[in-house]
């Protein structure tokens, strides 16, 4: 039940869609007596649209996220096994090209190349079934697979998990997989703006992990920030940085984070 109501509650409140929504609404209002109601709600609309696609608002948003963890120094231990989420394959464009079609968070499958190359002895955990609502015969874990073999990453020594279809279940699935032993070092390799839910969640079920963020999105907006050569650029990070936001505290109302803003 959360997984759906999670879905349904992201299509509901993704920035772009609400004032999508608030527009529909206020053109259709502007056809009955309510016509002053009408063009305040599409003035609202079109001003949420600006804001989102023409302003550092998105990167505020995200910033904080993203420098929540650090990654790890280069002196560290050698860790005993890496963890990569799922969230970077398109299930369904790969199945129809019979390719491996990434999104926007690849780097969550090519960083590790380099990572056990550095790690040889560690062991390398993918962890992803299918977050489509409906369901789907394809999985994460099957394109991952095929592009890890064909990168020379899979050597058959890869665990791969193809159940989970969130990072609640990302994170109690791959406990129970691999198991782990007091002492022993997990990184744990996802995107930047994801990672202080994720750390939650995996501590949340008793599995302590190392940080290893990856796929940063956002710029410091005080600073460096620059007006996007398309809006869709901020539409796409407003989403992204939102779904977080509320994730944390629907995953914190719900007992599956130890924290509502997880800390190093």
């Amino acid at each position: 039940m959360f997984f759906i109501l999670s879905k349904i509650l992201e299509f509901v409140v993704t920035p772009v869609h609400l004032a999508i929504f608030a527009g529909t609404l206020g053109v259709a209002l502007g056809l009955t007596r309510h016509k002053k109601t009408g063009r305040a709600l599409a003035a609202v609309a079109i001003a949420l649209l600006l804001l989102i696609g023409f302003s550092p608002l998105p990167d505020l948003l995200a910033l904080p996220l993203e420098e929540r963890f650090a990654p790890p120094p280069a002196d560290a231990p050698a860790p005993d096994g890496i963890i990569v989420l799922g969230g970077s394959v398109d299930e369904k464009m790969s199945a129809i090209h019979d390719s491996v079609a990434m999104n926007e968070a690849a780097e969550r499958l090519t960083a590790p190349i380099a990572l056990k190359r550095l790690y040889p002895a560690a062991r390398l955990v993918f962890t992803g079934g299918s977050g489509a609502l409906a369901g789907s015969t394809h999985t994460e874990a099957e394109a991952v697979a095929r592009f890890w073999r064909e990168a020379g990453l899979d050597r058959g020594d890869v665990i791969y998990e193809d159940k989970s279809r969130n990072t609640y279940e990302n994170a109690v699935a791959t406990r129970d997989l691999v198991k782990p032993q007091a002492g022993e070092r997990w990184l744990l390799v996802t995107s930047a703006m994801h990672m202080p839910r994720s750390v939650g969640i995996f501590r949340r079920a008793g599995f302590a992990v190392i940080p290893y963020p990856v796929d940063y999105r956002a710029t410091d907006a005080l600073r460096n920030w620059s007006a996007p050569r398309h809006a869709t650029i901020n539409f796409l990070l407003a989403e992204a940085a939102l779904h977080e936001w509320i994730g944390l505290a629907a995953y914190r109302l719900t007992g599956k984070t130890d924290a509502l803003f997880p800390a190093p």
